[in-house]
Order: structure tokens, then sequence, then C-alpha cells
């Protein structure tokens, strides 16, 4: 039996546009093999990038509220020049007695200096409330894990944006070339979890406030209609931490973007680069072509509906099947398989960095960044 997330594709309403992957520049292997993770980064009990999360994080709680002074704190040190954001809403909930219960959704921006917010932005998400029921429930892959996977690109890659951008401003930046108006930003969303049994409206709180709120926020400055339109790819990782997934490609229109990460891997793997002994489940080089045939699940509800609806192209990272522990008390830190947690963590930064055209400006990991910029 399919779990209740999954409804079958024909019953949904899909707005989505041609996407084209002619100016996504792949990284050699000379850059690969920068892409190495410090040892214990991911560790569950100390690491900087996970054990923070691993706690429960109902919306509303006081774990919840710990967790996002985690990512503040953490934006703070290691991405100074991210602007941070939040994007708040209150909602009754089938548990609530009435009262209402808030919402926080996390948001870093990182843009090319000379932007000024007239950019398409390469947008990675991931939720990091954790579900009501059982008590004590920590979801580890549901979603701590994404979320540090996410956070460690960002750290990953922050030293070779600034790199590229001072290049390209010395070199003298067309401020009207599309090519260089790309940025990255990172969307983590709270209450994506039902509080008692999901539906349209008790699931995906954070979601469907953020998406309404940005399809209304109109800017002047921008070539975007509104924040939505500068949305390039909406990439949402879930369920991600198990030992050897199955993770199909959901729409037609992103493959060639699905494809490209599972390139990725391919050519970690092949630099010895990965950690895990299995690929992590992507549908690789014979498989490019979209095969309905082949095509492993419908459409998973998640936290990409509210922006799909209106238009935006999702790319969605989540296994079909589900994890074994989904949705039980095994998907704590203790159950996730690290290797592959720390895979995951490298093909999205190869992707984001390939996307952002980042080739040539990675540096040694072992080399600390001597950035003291002010956070504000």
């Amino acid at each position: 039996m399919w779990p209740t997330r999954l409804l079958a594709c024909a019953g949904a309403t899909i707005v989505l546009f041609a996407s084209s992957s002619s100016q996504y520049a792949p990284l050699s292997d000379k850059s690969l093999n920068l892409l190495t993770i410090p040892p214990g980064q991911f560790d569950i009990h100390t690491g900087g990038l996970l054990s923070p999360i691993l706690i429960p994080r109902v919306s509303g709680t006081e774990g919840n509220l710990k967790v996002q002074q985690f990512f503040f704190d953490f934006a703070r040190e290691h991405l100074p020049k991210w602007t941070l954001s939040t994007q708040n809403s209150t909602f009754e909930t089938p548990v609530s007695e009435g009262k209402q219960v808030p919402f926080t959704n996390v948001i870093l921006t990182r843009e090319p200096p000379w932007a000024k917010g007239d950019v398409s932005y390469l947008t990675l998400v991931a939720h990091f409330d954790s579900k009501y029921t059982p008590d004590g429930f920590i979801g580890a892959t549901d979603s701590a894990a994404p979320c540090a996977m996410i956070l460690h690109a960002a750290q990953t890659l922050d030293k070779a944006m600034d790199a590229k951008w001072e290049k390209v401003q010395a070199a003298g930046v067309d401020e009207l070339d599309e090519v260089n108006n790309v940025g990255i930003q990172i969307l983590l969303l709270d209450g994506e979890e039902a509080f008692l049994q999901w539906s349209d409206t008790d699931s995906l709180y954070g979601a469907r406030s953020l998406a309404e709120a940005w399809e209304s926020e109109v800017s002047e400055m921008s070539a975007y209609s509104n924040r939505l339109g500068g949305i390039s790819l909406f990439v949402l990782l879930d369920l991600l931490g198990a030992a050897a997934p199955r993770v199909p490609s959901y729409f037609r229109t992103t493959n060639w973007a699905y494809q490209k990460m599972a390139e990725a891997e391919t050519r970690l793997r092949a630099n010895g680069v990965l950690a895990s002994k299995v690929d992590t489940g992507f549908l690789h080089e014979k498989d490019k072509s979209w095969d309905a045939k082949r095509w492993q699940g419908g459409l998973i509800q998640d936290d990409h509906l509210p922006f799909m609806q209106r238009g935006v192209e999702i790319l969605h990272l989540i296994p079909n099947p589900f994890p074994r522990v989904w949705h039980t008390m095994d998907d704590d830190g203790a159950h996730l398989d690290i290797p592959t947690v720390e895979d995951w963590a490298k093909i999205v930064t190869v992707f984001t960095a390939e996307w952002l055209e980042l080739e040539g400006f990675l540096s040694d990991p072992s080399h600390k960044r001597d950035d003291k910029t002010e956070f504000s």
C-alpha cells in the first residue's frame, strides 16, 4: 500500500516550464577531489551541522525555536555575506484547541554584489520541523539530515562564489546579462508535517504561507513579476539519509537537471570521493531519456506543491519507496547511514557548484576562511 502522501499524477494540475541545461558547466576531476568533508562534521552527537537539529522540533515548541536559533547562529558564523530573513505565519491546527500556532520559515540568500535583487535563484529546500506524534519523534531523515546537507553545500561553496564574482567584476560585468545574474537561496521550511492527519489544511503550513506571500510580493526593481518568478529551480530534499535509497525522476521538464545530479554522483564515485558502497539510486546513463515505464512513483505530496501550483520548476529528491524508518521512532540519528548522508551532501554541493558555474574557483577545504565580515 502506498503512503497516504502519494498521489496519482493524473489527478494533479501542474504548470511547469521548459528548462535548458546550456549554461550548466560540469566540475573538473580536480575540483571534485576538493569536495571532501572534514571528519566528524556529520557526527550525530558532536557534528556541527547535524547534531543540533537531531532533537524533537515540532512547530511552535521550544525545540523548534532552538533549531531556528542554530540556523541563525550558523549563518552569522559561517555565511556572513548571506542575507538572513524569516517569513512568519500562524495557523490553528487540529490539536491546538483553537489557539494559533506560530510557523517560521528561515531564508538564506546570496546573490552577485551587482545584481540588486534582479536575480534568478537556484533554491535549495528542506523542512526542519518534526512530527507531532509519536512523542519524542526526531525525524533524522525527515528532515534533519537534508537540512544539514544543504548547509554543508552553502558553507563549502561560499568562498568560491566570492572568488568568481570578484573576477567577473574585475573583468567588467554586464549587469543585464542573465548568465551573470544567478544566485542561490536556501529555504528551511517550518510546518511540513501534519499534526493529526495529512490533508490540504493540516500540512505544509510554512510552504503554503511562503508561496502565497511571494506570489503577491512584487518588486519594481526586478525583471520578474514576483519573487516566485525568480526561482529558476526549486530543489526539495526530503527523507534522505538511509542507506541505498531509490530516488526516481518525478517531472519530465526537470529530468535534465535530475540527470545532471545523477552524472555528478557517477563522476564523484569514479574519483573515489564518495563514501557509501552503493549508489544513491538515480537512474543513470542508459536511462537519460524520460521513460514513463520506468517512473517509480506518482506525485508525492511535499513542500513543493504550493510552489508548483504557481508555476515553479521542481526537482524533488525523495526516495520511493520511503525509508523503512519513515514516521517511526527509529527515524533518529542512530539509524542514519552517515556515509550516505555525506555522499548526498557532496552530490548536492557538486550540483550547486555546477549550476553557479564555479569551476576553477573552489579551494582546498583544509584552508580556513579568513573572512571576518560582520553579519547584518
